[in-house]
């Protein structure tokens, strides 16, 4: 198997892979060019979207500044939005599906580091190049999802259809849909109901 293929697995692969270091380097610069981009250069912007996420759909905003690792790894779906700061470290797969919303300073990281440190520290190679054991775990988020500002969602975490994530939080583990979800780690609070619509609340008037 290739670097790519055991990343993308789930297999302890090669970090320091040239394939993959020079697609890094390619994603990053494609992100510091969009963040340099005032928002009215919309034809700009979206050509650098369309080089750097190559399976977004239709209607998809990032306020930036953001930064991708690859960028192909991730796929979006239509009328997806992201706020400011979104980081996202996609060396394993990440699937996002139509409507969602990300709020600021939001983070996504599929990349998983050895707890012990004899395996997690950097290594080098007999030609100089170095390079550290690690793996990633997928992330899917389902459609209609609202994550507010500062979430982190940690590799192989499944965020169900309609969930509405607390600020700050971090998930570590899956969330069901149609769920209110808060705190570190995060838990689910409640199901999330028509008693919920905005209009209903007399005190939004």
């Amino acid at each position: 198997m290739t670097a790519t293929e055991k990343m993308l697995s789930g297999k302890i692969y090669d970090t320091g892979d040239p394939k993959l270091a020079g697609e890094r380097v390619a994603a990053h610069r494609l992100c510091q060019r969009y963040n340099s981009l005032d928002e009215e250069k919309v034809d700009q912007r979206n050509a650098i979207l369309d080089e750097l996420l190559p399976n977004h759909q239709e209607g998809t905003f990032i306020q930036g500044p953001m930064f991708f690792d690859y960028g192909k790894y991730t796929d979006t779906g239509k009328n997806f939005y992201a706020n400011f700061n979104f980081t996202v470290l996609d060396s394993g797969p990440i699937k996002i599906g139509d409507d969602v919303l990300i709020g600021p300073n939001v983070t996504l990281v599929t990349p998983v580091h050895p707890l012990r440190f004899q395996e997690r520290n950097i290594k080098t190679k007999p030609d100089g190049s170095q390079y550290d054991d690690e793996y990633a775990k997928p992330i899917t988020i389902g459609s209609n999802c609202w994550l507010a500002s500062n979430v982190t969602v940690i590799g192989g975490v499944t965020i169900g259809e309609g969930c509405v994530i607390g600020a700050g939080s971090v998930v570590t583990r899956d969330i069901p849909a149609n769920s209110f979800a808060v705190g570190n780690p995060c838990k689910v609070i409640r199901e999330i109901t028509e008693k919920d619509d905005i209009h209903l609340k007399k005190d939004r008037f």
